[in-house]
């Protein structure tokens, strides 16, 4: 009696504060078992010394935990709910004054279900329960929950449930990839072929190159040469030889800053760089952006940045010593931004999608600083070398301009990278070349002084710079003319090697379309994969690729299509290529959410992020091209995992010792 009035008196306070009291926090979630039954999982987030009760507790106490299911012909409940033991605690209870079992922080409650007519139906139930601290208790009888279920789908949570339905699922591994990480035994050495960062450094130091040529950066070189001219003469010539050191360094600094957001983001999700290499929205934007430096670069119009920004950093200039020659510095980068950006945002694009992408951002925006700042630090030393350089004119324009038609090629690369992620079909192969074919036409017919744009002086006579410029941008042409050939082994068009990466897939097409490279057998499916290889008894190449990335394709046209690679496809390994940027949807019954192997979780929404999940946590690797041999049931692997390799003799011995590794299990 002196516990139910102890109960009733708590339950009365409970009811009197009901507007705030709300300790537990529902989710559901649903683990799919066999074909036809799951395993409902209803997990309780508690909040700090609050507890909830078991569904097993004696008479005369607290109220247990009940989850009641609505009777329906359509499904069976397979026993009775029953609680996962951890965070249980089963002690003496001073409040009700008896042993109770009760629950802190998290309680997980199961129940097992088995479909039995595969019509589409609702699935209702109800928890009640009860929860307490150590003064107060609330007592919650109608938390309603629902389930939809449907042939095509599944067992879905429905939006109209009343408890969260954010699906959380230990199991997530089994149901999405049918196997855990831990099953799968790897081989005993491990490497990895990645793209070297002295040749992203050297990419960069190429666009530094580049950039110098730019109408926005070659001009600033007799202001820096002025300016530091007035520096020595106002203090020793030593001096003066540092500070034009430091200006050079200082250009370098800048551009390794903008690096370093990037090297956060990588830390926060491993694959995060790749999802911003190949988001869709940010690629159109890119595409847009290029295409309005092209027009800009033409002479349409000029595009400057606002004039705070250069009057910020100019008053800089100002304060003299070394902080003089760091804002000078920041004004060069500032003021040339608007030539450097499109060859910095080509850099980004070609460096994001990389295992170490950071990194090799890094590197490359290191070289583009290099060769930036040694120049004006070479002329700040030396100002007499100024007379050696040529004056700014009718060449530079004309300099502007081919990287306007060049601007104008790259955009298409961009669009490109969004219409194969998206799935549109806008830029199929036949379009992607008739495009750039007609771009490239356009800038030979500039260079023989066919086309003038709003800025061109009139051209009395053809150069031998330009004529001989202008017949190997017509040999660009023919050459791209021939990527309309026929490959009768691949009945697709020949792939062209020098675009190999920048154009579209050649089985991405209007006449010969073909979703698989070179035509051979492909799976895009791992669980589908593995099914044919235990039925065939051979091998898996396990390929994570990317409808946007580079490297793949150049591996996929230059290097899968070797005659001693080819048969490798065609008879001795099931090639199962899963791609970490296909941005199609999800089925509701995969969209979970997964813990990260380096913390944290995110919820899978796409196909790309379920194999990019896929390839981090079995594999703790994020780069594409990444390619892994198994054996046909995917428990062993049978070769060292390797990256972009290039050489066909290094690829080929790679396939052989997984084969060898396979005929010896």
């Amino acid at each position: 009696m002196k516990k139910n009035l102890i109960l009733i008196l708590a339950l009365v306070a409970q009811y009197s504060l009901a507007q705030i009291l709300n300790p537990v926090k529902w989710e559901l979630s649903i683990v799919p078992v066999e074909p036809l039954e799951y395993e409902l999982v209803f997990t309780a987030n508690i909040d700090k010394n609050w507890a909830i009760y078991s569904q097993f507790l004696e008479e005369g106490g607290p109220l247990p935990t009940v989850v009641s299911f609505e009777a329906a012909s359509s499904y069976e409940t397979l026993g009775d709910p029953y609680e996962k033991p951890l965070n249980k605690v089963t002690k003496h209870d001073a409040v009700f004054e008896m042993v109770v079992s009760k629950f802190y922080k998290r309680a997980v409650f199961v129940q097992r279900i088995k479909i039995l007519e595969q019509t589409a139906f609702n699935l209702s139930g109800n928890i009640e329960y009860m929860t307490c601290d150590d003064s107060r208790c609330t007592y919650k009888p109608d938390n309603p929950f629902k389930f939809n279920y449907s042939p095509e789908k599944g067992l879905v949570v429905a939006a109209t449930s009343a408890i969260e339905s954010e699906i959380v699922t230990e199991n997530s591994n089994a149901m999405l990839y049918g196997m855990q990480p831990d099953q799968i035994k790897h081989y005993s050495e491990t490497s990895k072929i990645a793209k070297s960062l002295w040749r992203i450094f050297a990419l960069g130091v190429l666009g530094g190159l580049l950039a110098l040529l730019t109408p926005c950066v070659f001009p600033m070189i007799p202001l820096t040469v002025s300016f530091f001219t007035k520096k020595t003469s106002e203090t020793s010539a030593n001096s003066g030889f540092i500070k034009a050191l430091l200006y050079g360094l200082f250009i370098v600094l800048v551009y390794l800053i903008l690096s370093i957001p990037f090297h956060l983001l990588d830390s926060v999700n491993p694959d995060i760089l790749n999802e911003i290499s190949t988001n869709v929205w940010l690629n159109v934007i890119f595409f847009l952006i290029f295409i309005i430096f092209a027009f800009s670069f033409f002479g349409y119009y000029e595009l400057t940045l606002p004039s705070r920004w250069t009057t910020f950093t100019s008053k800089g200039e100002s304060v003299g010593g070394i902080l003089g020659v760091f804002f000078m510095a920041l004004t060069l980068s500032i003021v040339s931004f608007s030539c450097t950006g499109p060859i910095l945002g080509s850099l980004l694009a070609g460096s994001l999608s990389a295992d170490g992408g950071a990194w090799q951002l890094t590197a490359g925006m290191g070289g583009f600083g290099v060769a930036l700042g040694f120049p004006f630090a070479l002329f700040a030393m030396f100002p007499n070398m100024l007379k050696a350089l040529p004056k700014s004119g009718g060449w530079l324009n004309t300099t502007k301009v081919v990287l306007g038609f060049l601007e104008l090629a790259l955009a298409f690369k961009f669009l490109s990278n969004a219409d194969l992620v998206q799935h549109w079909g806008l830029l199929k192969i036949e379009v992607f070349l008739v495009i750039w074919i007609l771009i490239f036409l356009g800038l030979a017919l500039y260079i023989f002084g066919v086309l003038k744009f709003p800025h061109d002086s009139s051209l009395e006579k053809l150069s031998f710079m330009r004529i001989s410029s202008g017949v190997l941008v017509f040999a660009f042409v023919l050459y791209l003319g021939s990527g309309f050939k026929f490959n009768e082994a691949t009945k697709t068009f020949t792939p062209l090697t020098l675009l190999s990466g920048l154009a579209p897939p050649v089985g991405h097409s209007i006449l010969h379309p073909n979703d698989t490279p070179n035509n051979f057998k492909s799976f895009k499916d791992f669980k589908k994969g593995v099914a044919y290889a235990r039925k065939v008894n051979k091998p898996i190449l396990l390929d994570f690729t990317g409808y946007a990335c580079v490297n793949c394709r150049k591996m996929e046209e230059i290097v899968w299509s070797k005659p001693s690679i080819v048969p490798y496809f065609e008879n001795k390994y099931v090639l199962i290529s899963l791609y970490v940027d296909d941005k199609r949807e999800l089925p509701d019954s995969q969209k979970i959410k997964v813990e990260r192997l380096g913390g944290g979780s995110r919820t899978l929404t796409n196909f790309g992020h379920k194999w990019a999940h896929f390839q981090t946590e079995f594999f703790q690797s994020n780069s594409q091209p990444f390619y892994v041999l198994l054996s046909p049931d995917a428990k062993t692997e049978l070769a060292p995992k390797v990256g972009y390799t290039p050489d066909e003799k290094d690829y080929e011995s790679f396939l052989k010792l997984g084969l060898e590794a396979f005929n010896a299990l």
